[in-house]
Parts: C-alpha cells; structure tokens; sequence
C-alpha cells in the first residue's frame, strides 16, 4: 500500500478535528476519499468544505466501498461499536474516537437509564462489547488505532523522555481534564454517552497515565504495569440548590443522569497510585495537565492551559474573533493563548501515527489494549462509587 484511503464516519466536531489534522498528510501518505454523515446536507456541507468526493448517508455503504482503506470513526460514543465491528468484519482498519465504546442501555425504553441500571450490569456490558470489538479485530487482523491524543501531546511525550532518562520510579500521577461543560446534546444522558464526566473527560487522563505506567513497566522489567484496583467519587454539582439559585449560570448546567464531576484513584499492580480528576464544572478555559512524582525527580505537563503566550485586555472585544482558548468565558483580563491547540494536544501526531502503523504494517502506539483497559477502569470507578468502596478491575 503507497497511499491509504480514509473514509470519516461523521461531520461533527470530532470529524472536523480529524479532517483540519490530516492536512500536512493528504496527497502524500493518504487521501480522504469518503464522509459519511446523518443526513445528506451534512455530509454534502462537510465534504465541500475539505474536498472529499464521495458522500453517504449512514456508514454501511461507506463501509463496504472498495476504494476505502480505513473507516475512521468519528461518531457519538453509542455508535462506536457497531460502526467498528462492520468496519472490521469487511476487512478495514479501524480508526476510533475516544472512549471505545460503554453501556447505554440500548434495549431500555426508560429514558434515564444512568439512574436506574445497577453499574455492575453497566460494567459487565461495557466489557462484554469490549470483547466484541476484540473479536472483530483479531479474526481479520486489522490495524486498530485508538485516538487518545494525550499519548501523542507533545509535553506528554517530553515528560515521558524524562522519566525514562530519570531512571526514577513513578511513585505518584496526578492528572485532570475540566471545563465548562459540552455543548454537545448527546453528553447529556447516559442513554447516548454511556456516562457523564468520568467517561468523557477522564479517559483522557486516566489513558494517559495507563500508558505511562504501561511505559515504565516496559523499560525497568520488560512488560506493562497494569491497573490493579480503582477507587472513585462522583457528583451531580450543578443540581445543588445553591447553585440552582444563581441568576446567571457560567458552566453548562442541563446534565441529566449523569455526573458533572468525578475523582477517581487508580491503583496499579506495583501499589502505586494515580489520582484523575474530570469535571464538568470549572471555569476558564479547558484544562488538561498531569504531573508526575518520581522517586529522583517531579515532572510536570500542562497542555492547556500553558504560559507560552500570555495577554491582558480590559474589554473583551478588543481582541475580536481570535482563538485563544478552548472554552473560555470571556477574553477580558489576562488569559493564555494556545499558539496552536491541535498540536499541544497531539492531534495531528496521532493520525500520522495511525497512517504510518497502516502503511508499514505495525501496532500503533495508541491501540486496542489501552482502549479496553480505559473502560475497564471508568466502569469499575462507575461500581466503586455506587458500593462505596474499592474494586479491582474486571476480569
């Protein structure tokens, strides 16, 4: 294979992340050569706005077109595994947005599914799917890339030179993914987003901090250091009466049964520990950040927000429709502009990792292990917090 052929599964924001990333790729080491959306007029809409020849409605014929590679799958979380499954089934490698897949209840006509099915059954269905999609993959052997971009950020991967130079031993991770809330619709019920903050902001931290210690294993003893036990707290802070009260509401405020806050403790096989953090509910600007104690050394990694450029304005309009920041509340006062978030985030390192793992027939660094062990860990933080205790992971 020269040259691979992708064909984008969505028109939304995680499409429009990925399409912006491939930029510097396309002509070159692949093409974007079909999108499939919802309706016709988004797919049309998307595929002028980054010229892509073919459109559909649905993923099916996507899927089996001939002349796609690679089905990257840029769906809401409750369509991922179907999406991935039929994707794998006819043979194409796979590209998948964050978190692999979840419970959602599918068969339930309750709308609230997220206050009413116990997480042990949340927990046992989400690994069951799990085991699904592991399935699909391994009987084609198919390339599966898992798009955790913390992995590819690159102050993560500085931080990740600095503990192997170290030779220290990671004793301690803490790592954090807030903001102001999604606007998305789908966030909003469990039905949709097989959880609340936990699962869509912490599976960014908690897959970074796998990775790591998966990383640690692998030089100091030839092999990954694996999650033992996960301990975890959850809260609906928006839905206290104090806030309800508050005439003017700054965060998204609208969650219906799902956290809009989340601590979790991961413990791992070597009894060290990780501590995440996700909420729904904190104020300016999105913050993604992990620091890392070792036993010789500390470490630290702040995607967003950094100081690399720093600005002030007393009005917020003085400096017009520039990016700073994503979501941010206002542009009055100081504020720290990202020179350029994809990269920081490690967006467009991912895909070319993706592409180049297609093209010389090899894992990439972000696969399908990693992916199925995020939901291990959510889903069991999901059972520790409704038992109030600690739980090891699912076997």
């Amino acid at each position: 294979m020269e040259k691979v052929r992708v064909g984008i599964l969505g028109a939304g924001f995680s499409a429009h992340l990925h399409i912006t990333n491939y930029k510097k790729l396309r002509g070159h080491k692949m093409e974007v050569v079909a999108v499939a959306a919802r309706s016709e007029e988004s797919a049309g809409k998307f595929a002028k706005a980054f010229d892509i020849p073919k459109i559909y409605t649905g993923y099916k014929k996507l899927v089996e077109n001939p002349d796609v590679d690679v089905v990257d799958v840029c769906l809401p979380i409750d369509l991922h595994k179907e999406a991935v499954i039929a994707a794998a089934e006819v043979g194409k490698h796979v590209i998948c947005e964050k978190p692999l897949t979840g419970y959602f209840g599918e068969d339930l006509d309750e709308e609230w599914v997220g206050d009413r099915v116990p997480r042990e059954t949340m927990l046992q269905e989400a690994m069951k799917g799990c085991r699904e999609i592991r399935s699909a993959v391994e009987k084609k052997g198919i390339k599966f890339c898992y798009a955790e971009d913390w992995v590819y950020a690159p102050p993560f991967v500085k931080l990740k030179r600095m503990v192997e130079v170290s030779g220290g031993v990671v004793m301690d991770i803490r790592a954090e993914e807030s903001h102001s809330g999604s606007h998305a619709a789908y966030s909003r019920r469990w039905k949709t987003s097989g959880g609340g903050s936990l699962a869509r902001l912490g599976s960014h931290p908690i897959g970074a901090a796998l990775h790591l210690k998966h990383f640690e294993g692998r030089i100091r003893e030839g092999k990954p250091i694996r999650a033992g036990n996960v301990i975890a707290e959850l809260g609906r802070h928006t839905r206290i009466p104090s806030y309800r009260k508050m005439p003017k509401k700054w965060m998204v405020s609208d969650w219906g049964d799902v956290e809009d806050w989340a601590s979790l403790i991961i413990e791992f096989e070597d009894s060290t520990h990780a501590v995440i953090m996700a909420t729904d509910g904190m104020l300016g600007g999105t913050r993604n950040a992990m620091e890392v104690y070792l036993s010789n050394a500390v470490a630290r990694a702040n995607m967003s927000p950094n100081n690399a450029v720093e600005v002030y304005a007393p009005d917020p309009g003085i400096f017009g429709d520039e990016y700073l920041t994503e979501k941010l509340e206002t542009k009055a006062g100081w504020n720290f502009p990202n020179p350029d978030d994809d990269w920081e985030r490690g967006y467009p390192q991912e895909l070319e990792d993706f592409i180049e793992a297609i093209l010389d027939d090899r894992e990439p660094l972000s696969g399908l292990d990693l992916a199925e062990e995020i939901v291990n860990v959510i889903y069991s933080g999901y059972l520790s917090a409704e038992k109030g205790q600690r739980v090891p992971l699912f076997q």
